[in-house]
């Protein structure tokens, strides 16, 4: 049933009348009575007899196409699970709306599963992955119909959307059919492009939240009846049927629109990885930069990591500085505080004299503020309970965000210091102060109100937030890095992670070093995530970040779930829910509106056990019909 209560997340079992019995297929959305209400639902499963007694009869059925695939069905069952949801909130969010129009437009075959259009060729060119020692080895495993598992990291300048086009050809030309989830309608332009050069027309639809109901469906509809062997799309295309599905893949899983923000609150990299265990699927996560979680992938030995050898890196990474390191500030003592030092002053005014395009990245408006040593600058954390701190008001002790204690005797664990500050947020010059810089230089800009896909290779400056930085013909002469602090000292667990990865996404857009590349990041460099940027080694931060986090008992390395709501709620639910042994219950903190929070923390192994007991009790709840909700959050994207 269509009924988000967790009390009643359970099948329930319907007669089904002659009338409708050839219609009534395992799929199909029907109608039913349920407290005395007709109600929406999907219907699971045919069998014979049922155990109940006396059963009410199917009312209707809506529609004789059986949107809902079986493999999406127990999909669904899953990450209601994982994520201590219900199967009709999941079941939203992997099949669109109805559109009758489209449902009764003619479809492109009447036997889709055995039609043969153009088919790709046998043998896909792995030139594109020479590169990458164990490259070729992986589209030959997909090629062979096998179920290979790659964490990849892509090298500066990679057309990353040509690597993903070869993996799925492989895959295709294997007999089998992929679907790859990217995190903007930028990266899926891209990705289309580079599988209709590959594929060809019409072998492959996108799927997109905002392609508008009609030509959503119509697309959903063509995967549902295999017509077509990829699926691309962006969020809302993880639960997407695809027909003898052979590989899952995710470009860049660190983006936070990867994260559902609609309950049960999956995340697109969990939703594939979950497929790919279930159906034995192939699996490829990639990136630039990469996370903590395709890290524990690796290091778990689930998945082989895709990397070049250092001397390639070499050959194809731009010049990258800091100018926060000892000979910067001995030659510029301002480096420090400076928000454009010398040395970025110099390497953007080299390259617009080379008549070669600079891109200036500064952090987006509405990062929020932290609190860190006011000498070293090091974020500050609770010593209980490793939370980070807060400062309520100028004068106010700092107070943990997780577990509400007052850390009144704080001191810096690395340098010793008392003194707190709040770190720097956002950005605070614009493109016009730049264009003062350089007088003469066309400026552009590209952000949340105006996105650039591109920008000619001549002399200028592009100024751009995270995420939304152009390509530029030839690649950028220079990349300046801007407003280090205010990224690295985000209250935010994934902060260093995010730097590294909004920097290199950045950086791969700059010409090798030897065609004169370079990129100055306005920060210290003996910070891990500088270290890792001018290493170009995102597997070598990522192994620190999982080691560090596995020491302080942050995710992945363990489970948490976060429980929000007016205070009585909350309290009521957690005592209510028989919590796994281990269970270490931390806050309550405030939330907004008057609320509080709630953090449940397990060991990874008892994961299964605290979505089973909170679930639970968020049922008994429900049957209540208590008054005031509760939200309920397993492995949240943002802990502070």
């Amino acid at each position: 049933m269509d009924l988000p209560l967790a009390h009643l997340d359970r099948p329930f079992d319907y007669l089904v009348p002659a009338e409708l019995d050839a219609q009534a297929l395992p799929g199909v959305r029907v109608k039913i009575r349920f407290a005395g209400q007709l109600v929406d639902g999907w219907l699971l499963e045919r069998v014979d007899e049922s155990g109940h007694p006396r059963l009410a009869y199917l009312e209707k059925v809506v529609s004789s196409v059986p949107a809902l695939a079986p493999e999406v069905a127990r999909l669904a069952r899953a990450v209601a699970d994982r994520y201590a949801g219900s199967l009709a909130d999941v079941l939203r969010l992997a099949v669109p709306p109805r559109h009758a129009r489209v449902e009764k437009e003619p479809t492109a075959t009447a036997e889709p599963a055995t039609a043969s259009p153009a088919a790709p060729p046998a043998a896909v060119d792995p030139r594109g992955w020479r590169d990458y020692p164990f490259g070729p080895a992986l589209l030959r495993a997909l090629t062979d119909g096998r179920a290979p598992r790659a964490v990849w990291s892509a090298l500066p300048g990679e057309d990353w959307a040509a690597r993903y086009a070869d993996a799925v050809a492989a895959t295709v030309a294997g007999g089998r059919g992929a679907l790859v989830v990217v995190a903007d309608a930028r990266d899926l332009d891209r990705l289309d492009a580079a599988l209709t050069d590959v594929l060809g027309p019409g072998r492959h639809v996108c799927l997109s939240a905002a392609l508008g109901p009609a030509r959503r469906y119509r697309a959903f509809l063509a995967a549902r009846r295999g017509e077509v062997p990829v699926v691309i799309g962006t969020r809302a295309a993880m639960f997407a049927p695809v027909d003898r599905l052979g590989l899952v893949a995710i470009w860049d899983d660190g983006d936070d629109l990867h994260a559902e923000p609609r309950a049960p609150y999956p995340h697109a990299r969990e939703v594939l990885l979950t497929r790919a265990r279930l159906g034995e699927t192939a699996a490829l996560v990639g990136g630039y930069a990469r996370t903590a979680e395709a890290q524990l992938l690796v290091e778990t030995r689930w998945a082989q990591e895709v990397v070049a050898d250092r001397a390639t890196v070499r050959a194809r990474v731009p010049a990258i500085a800091p100018t926060g390191d000892d000979p910067q500030l001995a030659r510029d003592p301002g480096a420090a505080s400076a928000r454009l030092p010398s040395l970025a002053w110099t390497t953007a005014r080299d390259a617009l004299r080379a008549d070669l395009p600079v891109l200036v990245q500064v952090p987006r408006r509405g990062y929020l503020p932290s609190t860190a040593c006011a000498d070293c600058r090091a974020p500050a954390r609770c010593p209980h309970c490793a939370g980070p701190l807060a400062l309520p008001a100028g004068d106010g002790m700092p107070t943990c965000r997780w577990c509400g204690r007052v850390a009144a005797a704080y001191a810096c664990p690395d340098c010793g210091g008392r003194r707190l500050r709040a770190a720097v947020t956002g950005a605070r010059r614009t493109a016009e102060e730049l264009g003062r810089a350089f007088p003469g230089v066309p400026v552009r800009t590209s952000g949340r109100e105006e996105m650039l896909t591109a920008v000619p290779g001549g002399a200028g400056l592009v100024v751009a937030t995270p995420g939304a930085e152009p390509a530029a013909d030839g690649g950028y002469g220079a990349v300046l890095l801007l407003d280090s602090w205010a990224l690295l000292t985000r209250a935010d667990l994934r902060a260093g992670e995010e730097a590294l990865r909004r920097w290199l996404a950045a950086a791969a857009l700059a010409r090798p070093g030897a065609a004169g590349g370079r990129v100055v990041v306005v920060a210290d460099g003996s910070l891990a995530p500088v270290q890792a940027l001018l290493r170009w080694d995102a597997a070598w931060f990522a192994a620190r970040e999982l080691a560090e986090r596995r020491e302080l008992g942050f995710p992945p390395a363990v489970r948490m779930a976060s429980v929000s709501g007016l205070p009585d709620a909350v309290a009521e639910l957690l005592t209510g829910a028989r919590l796994p042994e281990g269970a270490e219950v931390l806050g309550p903190v405030p939330a907004d509106e008057g609320r509080e929070r709630m953090l449940v923390r397990v060991p990874r192994a008892r994961a299964a056990a605290l979505a089973e007991a909170l679930h639970t009790a968020a049922g008994l709840r429900s049957a209540r019909k208590a008054a005031d909700p509760v939200r309920l959050q397993v492995d949240p994207l943002s802990l502070f």
